[in-house]
């Protein structure tokens, strides 16, 4: 009895251990999303750039970040995670190092293409750690962490980036990027268990999918990435217009329509830690991410309407924010017995990279087809834009719980 308290005792702090570290890396990733935009009132001026160039750099960041990707995951299956993780990180230094440098608008692009690689490789390199080397039981609050990690890495990068460059400048600012992805790829070179790879079988997949492109002929993932597109653009929406559209929709001050933004984001986290919670209590997958999704479609609508009392704008944003964050650790794991189902363990690491690519076809799409509405000052169309897209999703969820047979739950 002692020797199982002792060893589970054991596998808890070993799983702690991974889902920090992991969680560390992934706010790091994060963080370097926004290595460039809160430096933009900076660099604009300094290199004559117009909103058109900015757009363009943070386009680069994006294809780079997506191609890169789907060529993480292969990578990550062939020679593992933790030399992935450290090269992404080192591409982060890199990046920093070029921005810091920069005295022409070519450097700027460069920075950006790195940043964009480096930000490449830490879904397929992270997900193929925490499913191979997590407990089953404790993968739905590893998922938790790992999204809510990258919201704190979100929101550490304005503050620390705007207020660097404020006190000594922009290109110390980027220096002080530089120093925290070094110190972050010092501890991950230091944390030795990320490159022990656990042993796996593929016994439980179909053939359909063992092949090396074999995912690529599953239907179910090409729904996940489907699914990662439209939840992604529905997000981005708000994330990128979301002062203005409260701005000019409920004639919220600016200060105020930030603030309100920043609540949805604070919901998203908590609603990130609340699918955790669910999800490890056993919770259907599918019926949590429907219910959930559905739920943020309903206060988009209302949101719509117009007919808020601007009082009432605030509370509606955080239970928006915590609808679309409960679905993450759920959506995780969906994707997980997807790729145990069709393709095997084996194959983590390609499967989460072409599905996470949607993340970034919804980011780069997103911003293009809301900023016709806004243009258009067609604001309630925005919101109801967003309830569409999350609509859509559910029923592309319905569409992979009908493919992909299985069990629902973390047991899976």
């Amino acid at each position: 009895m002692q020797g199982e308290a002792a060893g589970s005792l054991r596998g808890l702090s070993a799983d702690t251990r991974l889902i920090a570290l992991v969680g560390f890396a992934h706010g790091v990733s994060h963080f370097f999303h926004l290595l460039l935009p809160p430096l933009f009132p900076w660099l604009m001026p300094e290199f004559d750039l117009g909103f058109a160039q900015a757009g363009v750099l943070m386009a680069v960041f994006s294809v780079c970040s997506g191609i890169g990707q789907v060529l993480a995951g292969f990578l990550v299956d062939r020679v593992g995670p933790h030399r992935v993780l450290l090269g992404g990180i080192g591409c982060f230094v890199l990046a920093s190092v070029v921005l810091a440098l920069a005295d022409r608008h070519l450097m700027l692009f460069a920075a950006a293409a790195l940043a964009g690689s480096g930000n490449s490789v830490f879904h397929p390199a992270d997900f193929s750690i925490l499913n191979q080397r997590v407990s089953v039981a404790r993968l739905g609050q590893a998922f938790s962490v790992h999204g809510l990690a990258g919201n704190l890495g979100w929101a550490a990068a304005p503050l620390m980036l705007a207020s660097l460059a404020t006190l000594a400048g922009w290109r110390w600012a980027a220096l002080g990027a530089g120093a925290l992805a070094a110190l972050a790829w010092l501890v991950l070179w230091r944390a030795r268990e990320l490159s022990t790879h656990a042993a796996v079988s593929d016994a439980t997949a179909v053939r359909e999918g063992t092949a090396p492109l074999g995912f690529l002929r599953v239907g179910v993932i090409w729904l996940c990435f489907l699914f990662f597109v439209l939840v992604t653009a529905a997000f981005a929406a708000l994330q990128h217009f979301g002062t203005p559209l409260l701005h000019a929709m409920y004639e919220l001050s600016v200060p105020a329509a930030a603030a309100a933004l920043t609540a949805f984001l604070i919901g998203g986290g908590a609603g990130i830690i609340a699918g955790g919670m669910l999800v490890a209590r056993g919770v259907a997958q599918e019926l949590l991410i429907g219910v959930a999704l559905a739920v943020a479609a309903a206060v988009a609508l209302v949101l719509a309407s117009g007919v808020v009392p601007a009082w009432g704008v605030v509370p509606l944003l955080v239970a928006m924010g915590i609808a679309c964050g409960v679905p993450g650790p759920a959506r995780d794991l969906l994707v997980r017995r997807t790729t145990l189902e069709r393709c095997g363990q084996r194959s983590y690491g390609r499967v989460y990279g072409f599905v996470y690519a949607g993340v970034d076809v919804g980011v780069a799409l997103s911003p293009l087809a809301f900023g016709l509405l806004m243009g258009a000052s067609r604001f309630a169309a925005v919101f109801g834009g967003v309830a569409l897209l999350q609509v859509f999703a559910i029923a592309v969820t319905v569409g992979v719980a009908r493919s992909a047979p299985g069990a629902a739950r973390v047991s899976a």
